[in-house]
């Protein structure tokens, strides 16, 4: 077996502070710390290519630059990197959704994959246009699916649907390689839908416990529709040679939260109709006490932030553990970030890759022999 690893972008700006935003709060003001040019986030993809992340994801929402545009951009500066577009059916009609899809694979050699975001902000969704109710705006999820599907299938498509309708709808050419769809949600009718029309199920980095019900919960609607899914978690990671310099990054980076900010980021996370994130706001309770919720799970970052709010954070070797913990329950891909992204991703890929490496749970995807990737971490 093979874990699959994916880095993130942070369209929203990266700092060596925690850049916070997210679910209907804006980005913090860390995100002007480095913007996020092309060029930097180049930086930042090719880093991760080189260090063996399969692909990266870009977030979608008002606090972050567009992923599409952004991720076409930046795919033109890596070379086998793929690229976890964050999109929201309700912005974008499905048939135009599929050939950007379709297009997209053709001028970057099939690197691009789908994170189909919801919304789980009503007040944010409507600032696009979009009045459903979270219930239906997940039904919508489904009948967007099932049109896309069936397109890059080469069908020609009619359906009338409870919110969406099409009419002899076809691709002139349909993508190839199909990209594999990732989703995310925690409520009844997020289940449903991974079940009937998902690649990838992925979590909020909860403790191993929460992750295994879940998996089961999503494992078991899936059987039912005669499917089955892999699965991935989104964390954070910081990852030292030493678990003291770990925790002690962990602690400048508290540091850094000023009440005010924390006290507004929470009040907007409160309003939240999102399951999951209402998840990871009781991993913290809004305060700064008792943040390690598990050995070496640390839920800080969910204080100034929006959406996965839970950071890896230990020597390497612990990490590692931790990770290899996630995998026995059935866990295939990591979606990982890190403050600043292009520093983390070293600490990460040399230093904890290359372990994984050691006891068969991983090898570079771009390179034949892993034995002769460094094990000496970035000194950033």
């Amino acid at each position: 077996m093979s874990l699959t690893f994916h880095w993130f972008l942070p369209t929203n700006g990266d700092s060596r502070h925690v850049v916070g935003g997210g679910h209907g709060t804006p980005a913090t003001a860390s995100g002007r710390d480095r913007p996020p040019t092309v060029a930097y986030l180049s930086q930042i993809a090719r880093a991760a290519e080189d260090l063996g992340f399969v692909g990266a994801l870009t977030p979608t929402g008002a606090w972050c630059e567009d992923a599409w545009l952004t991720t076409a951009m930046v795919s033109q500066h890596t070379e086998r990197l793929k690229f976890l577009v964050a999109f929201r059916p309700g912005s974008v009609s499905p048939t135009l959704a599929a050939q950007m899809a379709s297009t997209f694979q053709r001028q970057t050699g099939g690197r691009l994959l789908l994170n189909v975001v919801t919304g789980g902000e009503s007040h944010e969704q409507r600032a696009y246009g979009d009045f459903l109710d979270k219930d239906d705006r997940y039904r919508r999820t489904g009948e967007f699916l099932e049109i896309v599907r069936e397109l890059w299938e080469g069908k020609t498509v009619d359906l009338k649907g409870e919110h969406l309708r099409v009419e002899e709808a076809k691709l002139a050419r349909v993508p190839d390689p199909v990209p594999e769809v990732y989703f995310g949600g925690s409520s009844a009718i997020a289940g449903e839908i991974a079940a009937k029309h998902v690649d990838v199920y992925l979590t909020w980095g909860e403790p191993p416990e929460q992750v295994a019900e879940k998996i089961a919960w999503v494992r078991g609607l899936a059987a039912k529709q005669g499917r089955t899914l892999r699965f991935g978690i989104r964390l954070h990671v910081i990852t030292r040679d030493t678990s003291e310099e770990a925790w002690a990054e962990a602690d400048r980076l508290l540091a850094g939260f000023d009440s005010e900010t924390v006290r507004s980021v929470q009040a907007g996370l409160a309003r939240s109709e999102s399951e999951g994130q209402q998840r990871m706001l009781a991993l913290h309770g809004g305060g700064r006490d008792g943040l390690e919720i598990h050995p070496n799970l640390w839920a800080g970052i969910g204080l100034v932030r929006g959406g996965a709010g839970t950071a890896l954070v230990g020597s390497h070797e612990e990490v590692a553990e931790r990770i290899k913990e996630y995998a026995a329950l059935g866990i295939e891909e990591f979606v990982l970030s890190g403050y600043p992204h292009l520093e983390e991703a070293y600490w990460f890929g040399e230093g904890v890759l290359p372990r994984l490496a050691e006891e068969g749970l991983w090898r570079h995807p771009f390179r034949g022999d892993v034995a002769s990737l460094p094990q000496v971490p970035f000194a950033g």
